[in-house]
């Protein structure tokens, strides 16, 4: 990144959809350096009022869904019928395994190369507040830039899911037929925060499969409690292989955001979405603050050894860490805190 950004530059390059301030934005609002964060919120703020229009959609998916080959069909039929697509992921995982999204954008054949839209690997700041961060103000890049579709993939496992969930408006999952228990591989956290499910790979001898799937799911939902009481997560079957069920399928997230927006529901969830932002802005700044405290660094190994030893309890430690922290720690690791 070149020494002297131009603020002016990047954001008249963003609004006017030129790819390569797109770019380059997203690279200076993923940089955890200080002085780019600077200007990275000088930028963002410049676009904000530019920003917000588009449909943005989370989309998760068990192992081996066919979540590549399913967003480049859904996202080329889109800007086959006028839409501009953007695709964002968050991956925890990119900075340990060289980031999954990278291979994805390779497999989006079609939309790796359409003019209206835009592969976005997932940054690799390594946390997942980091990465939901970084994804969140792309979002806001992009929608400047006039994508009215933003897709954000969730590709890493554990609190992903929740992290797309909270930066979105309607969240899809992917699922496939399977034998026995059709919610084997599905958690049950995720099944509560979907809009809607496709059962995909319908096709072929897999389809009465994948109906029968639908079903079962559908049954499932059923006796959970709604998120939204004006709305019931429809259960659909598609094949992004062969393109069908696809435009069905966008019917009724279209639907959800039309009955979202009917019900005031639409801004009341990014509304409650920023605030919930906000607060996890300040966890994670904190726990930075915290783990980097030359106090803290000094304390923290011994303080883990007397744990590990069973001298130390860890409500102990906690309260020394965090005395260290306010500054009510002496010098000396295990000391006692100060009146």
């Amino acid at each position: 990144m070149a020494a002297k950004i131009d603020i002016d530059g990047y954001v008249q390059g963003v609004l006017d959809g030129k790819r390569a301030f797109v770019a380059r934005a997203i690279t200076l609002v993923e940089s955890t350096r200080a002085e780019h964060r600077v200007l990275a919120q000088q930028l963002l703020s410049r676009l904000l009022p530019h920003a917000g229009a588009a449909r943005r959609i989370g989309i998760s998916g068990v192992p081996g869904v066919g979540k590549s080959t399913f967003i480049d069909a859904l996202g080329t039929m889109l800007t086959g019928l006028g839409h501009r697509v953007a695709v964002l992921a968050v991956d925890p995982s990119s900075s340990r395994t060289g980031g999954s999204i990278l291979g994805d954008k390779t497999r989006m054949e079609r939309l790796a190369v359409d003019p209206a839209a835009f592969v976005r690997p997932s940054p690799t700041a390594g946390t997942l507040g980091g990465v939901a961060k970084a994804t969140r103000e792309s979002i806001v890049v992009m929608e400047a830039a006039g994508y009215d579709v933003v897709l954000v993939e969730t590709v890493g496992v554990g609190q992903s899911e929740t992290a797309v969930a909270n930066m979105v408006d309607t969240f899809l999952l992917l699922t496939l037929a399977r034998t026995g228990d059709q919610l084997q591989g599905i958690k049950k956290g995720v099944l509560e925060l979907a809009d809607a499910i496709a059962v995909n790979k319908a096709d072929g001898p897999h389809e009465r499969d994948a109906r029968s799937a639908a079903r079962e799911l559908a049954g499932a939902l059923r006796l959970m409690h709604p998120a939204d009481a004006a709305w019931t997560p429809p259960v659909l079957t598609c094949s992004a292989r062969e393109s069908t069920g696809l435009d069905t399928l966008w019917d009724r997230l279209e639907q959800h955001r039309r009955v979202l927006e009917s019900t005031g529901r639409l801004a009341a969830k990014r509304r409650d979405q920023q605030v919930d932002w906000t607060w996890a802005m300040v966890r994670d700044e904190l726990l930075d603050s915290l783990y980097s405290h030359p106090s803290v660094r000094k304390l923290a190994p011994e303080l883990e050894q007397r744990i590990r030893e069973g001298t130390l309890t860890a409500t102990l430690a906690a309260e020394e860490i965090l005395g260290a922290f306010r500054g009510g720690v002496g010098d000396e690791p295990g000391g006692g805190t100060s009146a």
